[in-house]
Protein backbone atom coordinates (compact mmCIF):
# COMPACT_ATOMS: atom_id res chain seq x y z
CA UNK A 1 0.00 0.00 0.00
CA UNK A 2 1.49 3.36 -0.90
CA UNK A 3 1.14 5.57 1.34
CA UNK A 4 1.82 9.47 2.04
CA UNK A 5 2.86 12.11 4.67
CA UNK A 6 2.09 15.17 3.77
CA UNK A 7 5.17 16.76 6.40
CA UNK A 8 5.11 19.87 8.13
CA UNK A 9 7.39 22.96 6.25
CA UNK A 10 9.10 24.20 9.72
CA UNK A 11 12.22 21.93 8.92
CA UNK A 12 13.90 20.10 5.74
CA UNK A 13 15.04 17.60 7.25
CA UNK A 14 13.25 16.35 10.71
CA UNK A 15 10.04 15.53 9.48
CA UNK A 16 11.24 12.92 7.40
CA UNK A 17 13.48 11.52 10.09
CA UNK A 18 10.49 11.44 12.62
CA UNK A 19 8.45 9.44 10.25
CA UNK A 20 11.40 7.05 9.62
CA UNK A 21 12.16 6.48 13.21
CA UNK A 22 8.31 5.69 14.27
CA UNK A 23 8.45 2.92 11.23
CA UNK A 24 11.41 1.19 12.24
CA UNK A 25 10.37 1.11 15.85
CA UNK A 26 6.32 -0.13 14.69
CA UNK A 27 8.89 -2.53 12.89
CA UNK A 28 7.00 -2.08 9.88
CA UNK A 29 7.71 -3.45 6.34
CA UNK A 30 8.26 -0.42 4.35
CA UNK A 31 10.26 1.36 1.41
CA UNK A 32 10.77 5.25 0.15
CA UNK A 33 9.11 5.55 -3.01
CA UNK A 34 9.75 9.56 -3.12
CA UNK A 35 11.10 11.75 -0.66
CA UNK A 36 9.55 15.31 -2.48
CA UNK A 37 9.40 18.77 -0.37
CA UNK A 38 7.08 18.69 1.92
CA UNK A 39 5.19 14.72 0.68
CA UNK A 40 7.25 11.52 1.88
CA UNK A 41 5.69 8.60 -0.15
CA UNK A 42 6.36 4.97 1.00
CA UNK A 43 5.42 1.56 0.16
CA UNK A 44 3.76 -0.41 3.36
CA UNK A 45 3.73 -3.78 3.54
CA UNK A 46 2.19 -6.41 6.20
CA UNK A 47 -0.36 -4.82 8.71
CA UNK A 48 -0.48 -1.23 6.88
CA UNK A 49 -3.87 -0.31 8.86
CA UNK A 50 -2.47 -0.50 12.41
CA UNK A 51 1.00 0.62 11.74
CA UNK A 52 -0.40 3.59 9.97
CA UNK A 53 -3.22 4.19 12.93
CA UNK A 54 -0.78 3.76 15.50
CA UNK A 55 2.00 6.29 14.25
CA UNK A 56 -0.43 8.64 13.46
CA UNK A 57 -0.94 8.78 17.51
CA UNK A 58 2.35 9.88 18.00
CA UNK A 59 3.63 12.31 15.03
CA UNK A 60 4.40 15.87 15.57
CA UNK A 61 6.04 17.19 12.10
CA UNK A 62 2.97 15.89 9.58
CA UNK A 63 0.04 17.69 9.23
CA UNK A 64 -1.83 14.40 6.74
CA UNK A 65 -1.01 10.38 6.30
CA UNK A 66 -3.56 9.60 3.22
CA UNK A 67 -3.49 6.73 0.90
CA UNK A 68 -2.10 7.03 -2.30
CA UNK A 69 -4.61 6.72 -5.40
CA UNK A 70 -2.28 7.85 -8.10
CA UNK A 71 0.69 10.08 -8.93
CA UNK A 72 0.93 12.03 -12.18
CA UNK A 73 1.97 14.90 -13.21
CA UNK A 74 2.00 18.92 -12.28
CA UNK A 75 0.15 20.24 -15.25
CA UNK A 76 -3.84 21.37 -15.02
CA UNK A 77 -4.69 18.20 -17.80
CA UNK A 78 -2.45 15.88 -16.16
CA UNK A 79 -3.74 16.18 -12.87
CA UNK A 80 -7.44 16.17 -14.18
CA UNK A 81 -6.71 12.64 -15.83
CA UNK A 82 -4.98 11.59 -12.62
CA UNK A 83 -8.04 11.60 -10.76
CA UNK A 84 -10.27 10.95 -13.39
CA UNK A 85 -8.45 7.62 -13.51
CA UNK A 86 -8.15 6.78 -10.00
CA UNK A 87 -11.17 7.62 -8.36
CA UNK A 88 -12.23 5.03 -6.13
CA UNK A 89 -16.00 3.85 -6.28
CA UNK A 90 -17.32 4.78 -3.08
CA UNK A 91 -20.56 5.31 -0.95
CA UNK A 92 -21.37 9.03 0.60
CA UNK A 93 -20.85 12.61 0.13
CA UNK A 94 -17.10 13.52 -0.56
CA UNK A 95 -14.75 16.96 -0.15
CA UNK A 96 -11.78 17.39 -2.02
CA UNK A 97 -8.91 19.72 -1.60
CA UNK A 98 -5.95 20.59 -4.05
CA UNK A 99 -2.49 21.93 -1.83
CA UNK A 100 0.76 23.44 -3.27
CA UNK A 101 3.88 22.96 -1.69
CA UNK A 102 5.90 26.10 -1.39
CA UNK A 103 6.21 27.77 -5.07
CA UNK A 104 6.04 24.72 -6.88
CA UNK A 105 3.19 24.81 -8.93
CA UNK A 106 1.12 27.91 -9.73
CA UNK A 107 -2.01 25.99 -10.37
CA UNK A 108 -5.07 28.31 -8.86
CA UNK A 109 -6.52 25.47 -5.91
CA UNK A 110 -9.83 26.85 -5.89
CA UNK A 111 -10.05 26.66 -9.65
CA UNK A 112 -8.84 23.08 -9.79
CA UNK A 113 -11.00 21.71 -6.94
CA UNK A 114 -14.09 23.37 -8.80
CA UNK A 115 -12.51 20.98 -12.04
CA UNK A 116 -11.84 17.86 -9.60
CA UNK A 117 -15.42 18.20 -8.33
CA UNK A 118 -16.91 18.57 -11.93
CA UNK A 119 -15.53 15.16 -12.62
CA UNK A 120 -17.00 13.23 -9.02
CA UNK A 121 -20.61 15.20 -10.31
CA UNK A 122 -20.69 13.43 -13.30
CA UNK A 123 -19.84 10.19 -11.86
CA UNK A 124 -23.06 10.91 -9.49
CA UNK A 125 -20.85 11.27 -6.20
CA UNK A 126 -22.15 14.55 -4.04
CA UNK A 127 -19.77 17.40 -2.16
CA UNK A 128 -20.16 18.04 1.23
CA UNK A 129 -17.56 20.62 2.73
CA UNK A 130 -18.76 20.69 6.07
CA UNK A 131 -19.20 16.85 6.85
CA UNK A 132 -17.95 14.61 4.25
CA UNK A 133 -17.28 11.00 4.76
CA UNK A 134 -14.48 10.73 2.09
CA UNK A 135 -12.02 13.38 1.94
CA UNK A 136 -9.68 13.08 -1.05
CA UNK A 137 -6.36 15.00 -1.14
CA UNK A 138 -3.97 16.64 -4.31
CA UNK A 139 -0.64 17.64 -3.35
CA UNK A 140 1.51 19.63 -5.98
CA UNK A 141 5.10 19.09 -5.26
CA UNK A 142 7.97 19.59 -7.51
CA UNK A 143 7.31 18.41 -10.71
CA UNK A 144 4.89 15.72 -9.13
CA UNK A 145 0.68 15.70 -8.31
CA UNK A 146 -0.40 12.86 -5.78
CA UNK A 147 -3.83 12.10 -5.58
CA UNK A 148 -4.89 10.07 -2.58
CA UNK A 149 -7.52 9.72 0.57
CA UNK A 150 -7.41 10.98 3.58
CA UNK A 151 -6.57 8.47 6.53
CA UNK A 152 -5.38 10.73 9.45
CA UNK A 153 -5.05 14.51 10.10
CA UNK A 154 -2.67 15.39 12.97
CA UNK A 155 -4.34 17.24 15.70
CA UNK A 156 -1.44 20.11 15.92
CA UNK A 157 -3.48 22.05 18.36
CA UNK A 158 -2.43 19.66 21.38
CA UNK A 159 0.91 20.93 20.96
CA UNK A 160 -0.26 24.55 20.76
CA UNK A 161 -1.59 24.21 23.69
CA UNK A 162 1.00 22.75 25.54
CA UNK A 163 3.84 26.06 24.75
CA UNK A 164 6.17 26.42 27.47
CA UNK A 165 3.68 29.67 29.07
CA UNK A 166 0.66 27.52 28.99
CA UNK A 167 2.25 25.08 31.19
CA UNK A 168 2.19 24.90 35.02
CA UNK A 169 5.92 26.21 35.50
CA UNK A 170 7.48 28.01 32.84
CA UNK A 171 11.14 28.81 32.31
CA UNK A 172 12.35 31.13 28.81
CA UNK A 173 14.37 29.05 26.17
CA UNK A 174 13.40 25.54 26.12
CA UNK A 175 12.43 23.36 23.03
CA UNK A 176 8.54 23.81 21.30
CA UNK A 177 6.75 21.19 22.06
CA UNK A 178 6.35 19.95 18.39
CA UNK A 179 10.03 19.86 18.11
CA UNK A 180 10.72 18.04 21.57
CA UNK A 181 8.14 15.32 20.31
CA UNK A 182 9.69 14.99 17.11
CA UNK A 183 13.11 14.23 19.07
CA UNK A 184 11.77 11.84 21.15
CA UNK A 185 10.19 10.21 18.21
CA UNK A 186 13.59 10.20 16.45
CA UNK A 187 14.98 8.79 19.62
CA UNK A 188 13.10 5.47 19.19
CA UNK A 189 12.24 4.98 22.94
CA UNK A 190 10.66 1.95 23.91
CA UNK A 191 10.47 1.23 27.57
CA UNK A 192 11.74 4.14 29.51
CA UNK A 193 13.70 7.63 28.01
CA UNK A 194 16.36 9.89 29.58
CA UNK A 195 17.05 13.45 29.83
CA UNK A 196 19.46 14.28 31.77
CA UNK A 197 19.66 17.95 31.37
CA UNK A 198 15.64 17.98 32.07
CA UNK A 199 14.81 21.58 33.19
CA UNK A 200 11.37 22.01 33.03
CA UNK A 201 10.47 18.60 31.62
CA UNK A 202 9.52 20.16 28.37
CA UNK A 203 11.25 16.57 26.74
CA UNK A 204 9.62 13.86 29.26
CA UNK A 205 6.54 15.61 28.58
CA UNK A 206 6.43 14.80 25.09
CA UNK A 207 8.06 11.47 25.73
CA UNK A 208 5.63 10.49 28.72
CA UNK A 209 2.36 11.50 26.40
CA UNK A 210 3.26 8.57 24.62
CA UNK A 211 3.21 5.87 27.44
CA UNK A 212 7.22 5.80 27.81
CA UNK A 213 8.76 5.85 31.35
CA UNK A 214 10.77 9.27 31.79
CA UNK A 215 13.29 10.21 33.76
CA UNK A 216 15.17 13.23 34.71
CA UNK A 217 17.95 15.05 36.00
CA UNK A 218 19.05 18.47 36.81
CA UNK A 219 21.02 20.44 39.02
CA UNK A 220 18.89 23.18 40.12
CA UNK A 221 16.01 22.63 42.62
CA UNK A 222 14.06 25.58 41.81
CA UNK A 223 13.89 23.95 37.92
CA UNK A 224 13.71 20.54 38.92
CA UNK A 225 10.05 21.09 40.75
CA UNK A 226 9.04 22.79 38.46
CA UNK A 227 9.33 19.95 36.25
CA UNK A 228 7.29 17.74 38.77
CA UNK A 229 4.64 20.02 38.39
CA UNK A 230 4.70 20.13 34.57
CA UNK A 231 4.81 16.40 34.63
CA UNK A 232 2.19 16.06 37.17
CA UNK A 233 0.13 18.44 35.23
CA UNK A 234 0.13 16.20 32.11
CA UNK A 235 -0.60 13.03 34.26
CA UNK A 236 3.32 11.36 32.88
CA UNK A 237 5.17 8.75 34.75
CA UNK A 238 7.85 9.83 35.43
CA UNK A 239 10.74 9.44 37.94
CA UNK A 240 13.24 13.21 38.69
CA UNK A 241 16.38 13.27 40.18
CA UNK A 242 18.75 16.09 41.78
CA UNK A 243 21.54 14.66 39.72
CA UNK A 244 24.81 15.67 38.04
CA UNK A 245 24.87 14.79 34.33
CA UNK A 246 28.45 13.84 34.91
CA UNK A 247 27.83 11.70 37.85
CA UNK A 248 24.50 9.75 37.25
CA UNK A 249 23.06 7.30 39.78
CA UNK A 250 22.31 4.82 37.14
CA UNK A 251 23.35 1.15 35.89
CA UNK A 252 24.95 0.96 33.20
CA UNK A 253 22.84 0.45 30.14
CA UNK A 254 19.53 0.68 32.00
CA UNK A 255 17.69 3.11 29.16
CA UNK A 256 16.47 2.82 26.21
CA UNK A 257 16.59 6.51 24.73
CA UNK A 258 18.41 10.11 25.77
CA UNK A 259 16.54 12.86 24.63
CA UNK A 260 18.71 15.77 25.92
CA UNK A 261 19.12 19.72 25.23
CA UNK A 262 21.76 20.96 27.69
CA UNK A 263 21.73 25.02 28.74
CA UNK A 264 25.44 25.11 27.96
CA UNK A 265 26.51 28.79 28.84
CA UNK A 266 22.90 29.62 29.34
CA UNK A 267 22.79 28.52 33.20
CA UNK A 268 25.57 29.45 35.85
CA UNK A 269 24.22 26.82 38.13
CA UNK A 270 26.04 24.14 35.77
CA UNK A 271 28.27 21.92 38.11
CA UNK A 272 31.15 21.16 36.10
CA UNK A 273 34.70 22.62 35.79
CA UNK A 274 34.18 24.06 32.10
CA UNK A 275 31.53 23.73 29.73
CA UNK A 276 34.23 21.49 27.87
CA UNK A 277 34.34 19.13 30.92
CA UNK A 278 30.91 18.73 31.31
CA UNK A 279 29.83 18.06 27.64
CA UNK A 280 32.44 15.47 27.67
CA UNK A 281 31.45 13.98 31.00
CA UNK A 282 27.88 14.19 30.36
CA UNK A 283 28.41 12.35 27.07
CA UNK A 284 29.82 9.81 28.59
CA UNK A 285 28.01 9.36 30.73
CA UNK A 286 24.56 9.25 28.81
CA UNK A 287 26.50 6.26 26.69
CA UNK A 288 27.23 4.48 29.73
CA UNK A 289 23.66 4.38 30.93
CA UNK A 290 21.85 4.01 27.34
CA UNK A 291 21.57 -0.01 26.39
CA UNK A 292 23.69 -0.97 23.02
CA UNK A 293 22.42 -0.69 19.84
CA UNK A 294 19.48 2.37 21.04
CA UNK A 295 19.42 6.29 20.06
CA UNK A 296 20.93 9.54 21.84
CA UNK A 297 19.35 12.87 20.26
CA UNK A 298 21.60 15.63 22.17
CA UNK A 299 20.93 19.05 20.90
CA UNK A 300 23.49 22.05 20.87
CA UNK A 301 24.76 24.82 19.86
CA UNK A 302 27.97 24.42 18.38
CA UNK A 303 29.76 21.46 16.67
CA UNK A 304 30.22 18.59 19.34
CA UNK A 305 30.67 15.18 16.46
CA UNK A 306 34.37 14.71 17.90
CA UNK A 307 33.28 14.62 21.60
CA UNK A 308 30.06 12.34 20.87
CA UNK A 309 32.56 10.10 18.70
CA UNK A 310 35.21 10.09 21.87
CA UNK A 311 32.53 9.00 24.35
CA UNK A 312 32.19 5.94 21.82
CA UNK A 313 28.92 6.98 19.79
CA UNK A 314 28.14 6.83 15.88
CA UNK A 315 26.65 9.99 14.71
CA UNK A 316 24.09 8.81 12.30
CA UNK A 317 22.07 12.18 11.57
CA UNK A 318 22.46 15.64 11.73
CA UNK A 319 20.01 18.42 11.44
CA UNK A 320 20.71 22.01 11.72
CA UNK A 321 17.96 24.22 12.98
CA UNK A 322 18.25 28.39 12.66
CA UNK A 323 16.74 29.98 15.67
CA UNK A 324 17.25 33.62 15.35
CA UNK A 325 20.42 34.87 13.42
CA UNK A 326 22.73 34.49 15.72
CA UNK A 327 21.25 30.68 16.43
CA UNK A 328 22.01 27.44 14.61
CA UNK A 329 21.04 24.24 17.08
CA UNK A 330 22.64 21.40 16.10
CA UNK A 331 20.84 18.45 16.49
CA UNK A 332 23.06 15.36 16.78
CA UNK A 333 21.15 11.72 16.36
CA UNK A 334 23.80 8.93 17.96
CA UNK A 335 23.75 5.28 18.53
CA UNK A 336 25.53 3.21 20.72
CA UNK A 337 26.71 0.40 19.10
CA UNK A 338 29.96 -1.34 20.91
CA UNK A 339 30.97 -3.52 17.86
CA UNK A 340 30.08 -1.89 14.79
CA UNK A 341 30.40 1.13 12.81
CA UNK A 342 28.78 3.22 10.63
CA UNK A 343 28.88 6.07 7.89
CA UNK A 344 27.38 9.73 9.54
CA UNK A 345 25.09 11.38 6.93
CA UNK A 346 24.20 15.30 8.02
CA UNK A 347 21.39 16.84 6.87
CA UNK A 348 20.43 20.65 6.32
Amino acid sequence: MLIAFELSGEHNTIPISEVSACLRLLEADFQVCHSLDGCLIIDLGTGAGKIVENISKRLAMTHHITKVLGIGGSSEQEILDLVGKNMPDFEGTYSVRVKRVREHSTINTESMERQIGSIFYRKGKRANLKSPQMQFRVVLTEDKSIFASLLYSIDRSIFEARKPHFKPFFYPGVLMPRVARALVNISMPQGSLLDPFCGTGGILVEAGLIGIKVIGADMQRKILLGAKMNLEHYNVNYTLMYEDACRLALRDESVDAVVTDPPYGRSAAIKADSLEYMLAMSMKEIYRVLKNGKRAVFVSERPIEAIAKDAGFEVVETHLQRVHKSLTRRILVLEKHKLLHKSSKIMD
